[in-house]
């Protein structure tokens, strides 16, 4: 008979994967979906730029704002039965994403309702995958199985790049369709499988002012980051909005708030006092500047892939969005490869070294990135994304591993959740940080390049136009499988165009102009957002040799596992009391 622990490894992990997959599958495949075959929505029309902003990065953000609660009611309801609503609520919102009735601007709203319903569910498995996990699998082999769920979430995020780009040349519907018999898989086998070993006090109440707190600093903070990335007035984003300013300021303002809150409630839905445990607090603050980091160089990469090397190396246009994805598989392969190992070593050796070295991988890809030129052989590029792959892997498993064991059995939900949430919360504004550099960098220094590109070109007669021209037109143009100038000539009046010759028009028509005219800006303005990301996994080194020495909480050993887990000779100074009973949260914080 299979042993109940690689049960639950099997379905977290499928349920991960699912939702992983999901929150990437359609950044390869939004030109399929949003094309004359698709729901037939012009991406350069006025106003459908907020369209794409929310179908990037809607799943996320819904992912993000809910995890935390999720993961707080999981404590007090269990947590196989979340889980199950998030294979249930899932696969509700990828047959309604399958089915999408409508076309243009009512089809984009609808996609884009359905994928937050989606992200709901998506919600539901993140919170409570590495809880369930930790209740079923001993000390000595968590690491090694939350370094397997970690391979499937993050690794998951590239494969949605591979799968969505395949799915979408066939039929753009079969990109949602193949989550709905793995959602009716899961739902079945979780709800007929999955075992609440979890310790649980139902006499707990719901910390509703917390929630509101937190839910509300999250929403609306992340709210105007989003509508920040958008063109406001005469500006080419939208940092100069009043709205984005103080949505800001007031969802900072809450999310400062909230510890205050939660330390005066009698049952808060997070305690405070988990950060005063060492390895918790500072495996949670190298996540999040881990993945700020590295969260949105996915979408960077992509971005340069598809508007510069792609064209320049003989593919079109239309196809660059799915050879994007197969030109990112290394980075897929580095985290496959060290993700398992990574969470076995840290069974062994512990977090700190494993973890500190994995991050400091990522931080000299960084600097390597930095000196790639736009027209990059690409061995050594595909090899520099394999390390970053790669050190990801080996930091993600054993950090995770070492929050979950650190503490108690009753609050393993709720630091699910935070884990989930940190994550999530630092990916998105990731992306938003990310684009926000390359958009500024790019509408001080595309004028000169795209002038200097014309003079050549013997094509002066269209610099005021293309100086007039958004920097997001011009990506999201490449990002969708445009040809920018295209897109670009046809929109200029007809005195501007009857000036040119037609081989004029040829030439700036071509594959290579374009991706030519933009690259050394691109570059630039990538290289910046390099040095950040190199910066912030710098941080997370740092933070992550500060966490001290492998630490087990006393209360946290797994269902039906024995006192004599962790010998009394592992005892140090973050762990000075061997396992033997279990000790309260605040008797374990003192000790």
């Amino acid at each position: 008979m299979v042993k109940y622990k690689w049960v639950a490894l099997s379905n977290t992990t499928l349920g991960v994967l699912m939702a992983a997959i999901n929150g990437t599958i359609i950044l390869i495949s939004l030109p399929a979906i949003l094309g004359k075959n698709g729901i037939d929505v012009n991406p350069f029309a006025p106003g459908t730029f907020l369209y794409l902003i929310w179908l990037i990065m809607g799943y996320n953000i819904i992912t993000a704002v809910i995890l935390l609660t999720i993961g707080r009611f999981s404590d007090i309801f269990g947590r196989t039965r979340l889980f199950n609503w998030g294979f249930v609520i899932f696969t509700i919102g990828s047959v309604l994403l399958f089915i999408t009735p409508n076309k243009g601007d009512l089809g984009a709203l609808e996609l884009i309702a359905f994928r937050l319903v989606q992200g709901l569910g998506a919600a539901f498995l993140f919170a409570n995958s590495t809880a369930i996990l930790t209740d079923a699998f001993p000390l000595r082999e968590r690491g090694k199985a939350l370094g397997l769920n970690q391979v499937a979430a993050l690794g998951g995020s590239f494969i949605g790049l591979i799968l969505g780009g395949v799915l979408s040349v066939f039929n753009w519907r079969y990109v949602f369709l193949v989550s709905i018999p793995v959602g009716l898989f899961g739902s079945v086998w979780s709800l007929l499988k999955l075992k609440d070993n979890s310790t649980r006090d139902i006499t707990q109440k719901i910390d509703y002012f917390g929630n509101i707190i937190f839910g509300g600093g999250i929403t609306i903070f992340l709210l105007a980051l989003t509508y920040g990335l958008l063109p406001y007035g005469t500006d080419v984003m939208g940092w100069a909005n009043p709205w984005v300013i103080g949505g800001l300021l007031f969802g900072t303002a809450l999310l400062i708030a909230f510890p205050f809150v939660e330390m005066r409630a009698k049952q808060p839905m997070f305690k405070i006092s988990l950060f005063r445990i060492r390895a918790f607090a500072f495996g949670n603050l190298a996540s999040f500047l881990g993945a700020l980091g590295r969260g949105g160089l996915m979408f960077m990469l992509i971005i340069l892939l598809q508007g510069v090397w792609l064209p320049l190396h003989g593919y079109s246009y239309s196809s660059t969005p799915f050879w994007a994805g197969i030109y990112m598989i290394p980075m897929t392969l580095g985290f496959l490869t060290m993700g398992p190992l990574g969470g076995a070593l840290s069974d062994k050796y512990g977090a700190r070294g494993i973890a500190t070295i994995g991050m400091s991988i990522v931080s000299l890809s960084f600097i390597i990135l930095t000196f790639f030129s736009y027209n990059f052989s690409y061995l050594p590029f595909g090899a520099t994304i394999y390390m970053l792959g790669f050190g990801s892997g080996m930091f993600v498993a054993p950090n995770t591993a070492a929050i979950m064991n650190s503490v108690s059995a009753e609050n393993r939900g709720i630091s699910s959740g935070m884990v989930a949430t940190v994550r999530n919360v630092a990916q998105t504004a990731s992306m938003g940080i990310f684009f926000t550099i390359v958009i500024l960098a790019l509408s001080a220094n595309l004028p000169h390049y795209f002038n200097t590109a014309l003079a050549s070109a013997h094509a002066t007669v269209l610099s005021g136009p293309l100086d007039n021209t958004p920097p997001t037109a011009a990506i999201f143009s490449a990002f969708l499988g445009y040809n920018p100038m295209g897109t670009i000539l046809a929109s200029m009046p007809a005195s501007a165009t009857s000036q040119l010759s037609s081989s004029t028009i040829a030439l700036l028509e071509s594959n290579t102009w374009f991706p030519l005219a933009l690259a050394p800006a691109m570059m630039n303005s990538l290289r910046d957002s390099f040095y950040i990301g190199a910066a912030l996994s710098i941080a997370a080194t740092i933070l992550s040799l500060l966490r001290g020495k492998k630490y087990y909480h006393p209360g946290g050993k797994a269902h039906n596992e024995p006192e004599t887990e962790i010998p009394s000779k592992k005892v140090n100074k973050n762990n000075p009391a061997p396992l033997k009973g279990r000790l309260s949260e605040k008797e374990a914080i003192k000790k």
